[in-house]
C-alpha cells in the first residue's frame, strides 16, 4: 500500500475484495428495491379487490400513482437534483471528472424515491437506480479508503457495472456495457478490469442470496435457417431509424416539459401520475416497465393490430414518463418496444411466407423479437456487443447469436449514418448546458479496447 498527497494506492489484491465488497452490496441493495417495486405493483389488484373496477376504483387509482409519484418528484427536486432520470450520465460525468459523487444523499433517494415511481407504474426502468446506487457505493468505499484518482474511477465503475447486474441478472453484459458505453472515461487497465468482473459476478450472488429475483425476460426461441439473415439486416435497418427516432423523441420531450411547466413544474408529475394511475386499471399493459410483457408477448399470439396499439403506447408512455423527473432509466421500457417491434416484423414476415411455397419455421416470431430487443438497444445506446450478450443473456435465446450479431451491428451502423449519437452522451451535455456549463470537448484518446467513434468526415478535411 502506498501513500501519494493523502491519497492510498492499495496492493491488487485488496483492491479486488474492495471491488467484490462493492458489487455484493450493491446485489444486496439491488435485491431489496426489487422486492419493494415487486410487492408494491401490487396495488392496483388490492385497490381492485376492495372497491371493485368502477370509476370510483379508477379515480382512487388515479389518486394513488400521483401521490407516489408527485413524492418522488419532491424528494428528488429537492434533495438530490441529480437522481433525476438514469444514472449513468451522471456517473459518466464523474468518471470524467466533471461531476461529484454526492453518495450520503443519492443513495437514499435514488432508492426510495425510485420506489416511488416505479412501485406506481411509471414507464421506466429499473436500471436507472441500481446503477447509480452502485456507483454511490463504489464512491463511497473509494472515499473511505482515501483511494486514489485511478482506483476511485475503477470503483466507480465497478459499482455501475454491479447496478447493471442487478437490475437484469446479467454480469456478463454489465462488464461489457462498461467497455463499450463508458469507453471514452473508462481507464482500461487490467487492475480495473478485473475490479469490474469482481463486482458484477458478486452483485449477481448478493442478490440471489438474499432472495432478491431480477425480472425474468426468457423467450422459447429456435434456431432459424441461414437463408433468413438478410431479414434480420432489414429489422436491424428499422431499428436504427426507430432508435434515431427515439433519441430524438425523448430529448424533444425533456425541452418540451421544461419550457411548457417552467412556473409550477410539480404539476407535470401530477399529471403524468394520475394519467398512470388511471391507465393501470384501463390498459395496464400501458403502464409500469413491460418486464412481463417481454415474456407474455411472444406466447400471447396477438394480433397486429393489438401490438402496434401496444407499441404505440408504450413509446408515448416512456416519451411522457421519462421528463417527469424522478430515479427511473430507459432500459426496459426500450427492450419492451423492442419486443413488441420484433413480434411485429415477424408477424409481417410469417404472412409474407405463408403466401409462398417456404415453409414457415416455428417460433419465428419470438426469434425477430429477441432480435429487435438487441437491435434497438444498439441503436439507442450504441453499444452493439452489450445488445447482443444482453438479449441472449436476458433470453436465454443463444441459438440466435448470429442473427443478433446481423441485427444489432446493422442497427448500430443506420444510427451512426443517420447521424445518431449515444442517448446517454447526448442526456450529459444537455445537463450540463441546463448548468450553465460548456459540455467538455471528448477526447480522442482511449484506453478502452472498442476505441471510440471516428469524428464525421468533414472534421477531418
Amino acid at each position: 500500500m502506498s501513500v501519494d498527497g493523502g491519497h492510498r494506492r492499495i496492493t491488487n489484491r485488496l483492491f479486488y475484495w474492495m471491488a467484490g465488497g462493492c458489487g455484493f452490496a450493491t446485489g444486496v441493495v439491488g435485491a431489496a428495491f426489487h422486492l419493494a417495486v415487486d410487492r408494491l405493483l401490487q396495488w392496483p389488484h388490492w385497490l381492485a379487490d376492495r372497491l371493485g373496477t368502477g370509476p370510483l376504483t379508477i379515480a382512487a387509482g388515479a389518486g394513488v400513482a400521483a401521490l407516489a409519484i408527485t413524492l418522488a418528484y419532491l424528494l428528488t427536486r429537492y434533495i438530490a437534483p441529480e437522481t433525476a432520470g438514469s444514472g449513468v450520465p451522471e456517473v459518466e460525468g464523474a468518471m470524467e471528472g466533471v461531476r461529484e459523487v454526492r453518495w450520503r444523499r443519492v443513495l437514499p433517494v435514488k432508492f426510495v424515491g425510485g420506489v416511488l415511481s416505479l412501485s406506481a407504474g411509471l414507464v421506466g426502468g429499473r436500471e436507472g437506480p441500481t446503477i447509480h446506487i452502485g456507483a454511490s457505493i463504489g464512491a463511497a468505499l473509494a472515499e473511505w479508503l482515501r483511494l486514489d484518482k485511478l482506483d476511485f474511477h475503477a470503483l466507480l465503475a465497478a459499482g455501475a457495472a454491479a447496478g447493471l447486474a442487478s437490475a437484469f441478472n446479467a454480469p456478463l453484459a454489465a462488464v461489457l456495457f462498461v467497455i463499450e458505453e463508458t469507453r471514452r472515461q473508462f481507464r482500461y487497465t487490467f487492475r480495473s478490469y478485473v475490479a469490474v468482473i469482481v463486482a458484477s459476478a458478486a452483485s449477481a450472488f448478493g442478490m440471489e442470496l438474499v432472495g432478491g429475483t431480477a425480472p425474468q425476460f426468457r423467450i422459447d426461441t429456435d434456431a432459424l435457417p441461414l437463408v433468413m439473415l438478410p431479414l434480420f439486416m432489414v429489422l436491424g435497418a428499422a431499428l436504427g431509424v426507430l432508435g434515431l427516432a427515439f433519441n430524438k423523441t425523448l430529448l424533444m420531450a425533456l425541452d418540451w416539459r421544461a419550457k411548457a411547466f417552467a412556473r409550477v413544474p410539480i404539476l407535470y408529475a401530477v399529471i403524468v401520475g394520475a394519467a398512470i394511475g388511471a391507465l393501470a386499471f384501463v390498459m395496464p399493459m400501458s403502464v409500469s416497465g413491460g418486464e412481463r410483457l417481454i415474456a407474455e408477448m411472444p406466447v400471447a399470439d396477438l394480433p397486429l393490430k393489438m401490438l402496434a396499439l401496444i407499441a404505440v403506447v408504450r413509446f408515448v408512455g416512456t416519451m411522457a414518463s421519462y421528463p417527469v423527473g424522478v430515479p427511473a432509466g430507459i432500459f426496459s421500457p426500450m427492450l419492451t418496444l423492442a419486443t413488441t417491434v420484433g413480434l411485429i416484423f415477424g408477424l409481417l414476415v410469417e404472412m409474407a411466407l405463408e403466401r409462398s411455397s417456404f415453409p414457415v419455421p416455428p417460433l419465428t416470431g419470438a426469434a425477430f423479437a429477441v432480435a429487435a430487443m438487441g437491435g434497438l438497444f444498439s441503436s439507442t445506446i450504441r453499444a452493439p456487443l452489450v445488445g447482443v450478450v444482453l438479449a441472449v443473456e436476458l433470453t436465454g435465446a443463444f441459438e440466435l447469436i448470429l442473427p443478433l450479431m446481423v441485427t444489432c451491428v446493422t442497427a448500430h451502423v443506420v444510427a451512426q449514418v443517420l447521424g445518431g449519437r449515444p442517448i446517454y452522451e447526448v442526456l450529459f451535455e444537455r445537463s450540463e448546458r441546463l448548468a450553465g456549463r460548456m459540455p467538455s470537448v471528448r477526447s480522442a484518446v482511449t484506453s478502452s479496447p472498442v476505441g471510440i467513434d471516428d469524428p464525421p468526415r468533414s472534421e477531418t478535411r
